[in-house]
């Protein structure tokens, strides 16, 4: 099902989910790779405030490639998910309601993502050129000295993506291996 979502959303929209849907992103979303989560953790443990309010929020799994001449950001194509798997339970916690990255998450963080009603939705890898072009501003808000690591508000618009993990706990990673591996599956 195609579904096209106004961010930052509620939990009565990441509630409406499901795995496999594709959905279209439109707003504002925040960029952060593995060493903001590790900057943003030592902030939290350190009980100081962070540079976004995750709640409600949506962060994306990427790092960007230079502008080129009349861009708005380069390439942006996602980033493994699972490297940010030890800080994202407690991000989720604090109200973060969806992730944007590529491949599986654990299973702490697929039970936070059920505790706390929100979303993981994967972005197709090796298309950052393409998913460029639904970036319409992009702003450093934080750790600029990490370069192309550094934390991004971005305006998207219909940015798409696929719902993985809905807040059910609904996997489509899992999902889709069985349908595939269906040992009563017909050949066409």
């Amino acid at each position: 099902m195609d579904r096209h979502i106004t961010v930052p959303f509620e939990g009565e929209e990441a509630a409406s989910l499901c795995a496999g849907d594709y959905v279209y992103l439109t707003g504002t979303i925040y960029t952060a790779r593995d060493a903001a989560h590790k900057r943003m953790s030592e902030a939290m443990d350190a009980n100081e405030a962070l540079p976004l309010d995750v709640n409600n929020n949506v962060i994306y799994y990427m790092g960007p490639s230079p502008a080129r001449e009349g861009r708005v950001i380069g390439s942006a194509g996602p980033t493994t998910a699972s490297r940010m798997d030890k800080y994202a339970p407690a991000l989720l916690d604090m109200g973060l309601k969806g992730m944007v990255g590529k491949g599986k998450r654990s299973q702490a963080v697929k039970d936070a993502i059920v505790r706390n009603g929100a979303v993981y939705f994967a972005a197709v890898g090796g298309a950052g050129a393409l998913l460029s072009r639904s970036i319409i501003a992009s702003e450093v808000i934080a750790y600029d000295d990490l370069g192309t690591e550094a934390v991004r508000k971005l305006e998207v618009k219909d940015f798409p993506v696929i719902v993985v993990v809905d807040s059910k706990g609904n996997d489509l990673y899992e999902t889709a291996i069985h349908e595939y591996s269906r040992e009563d599956r017909t050949e066409a």
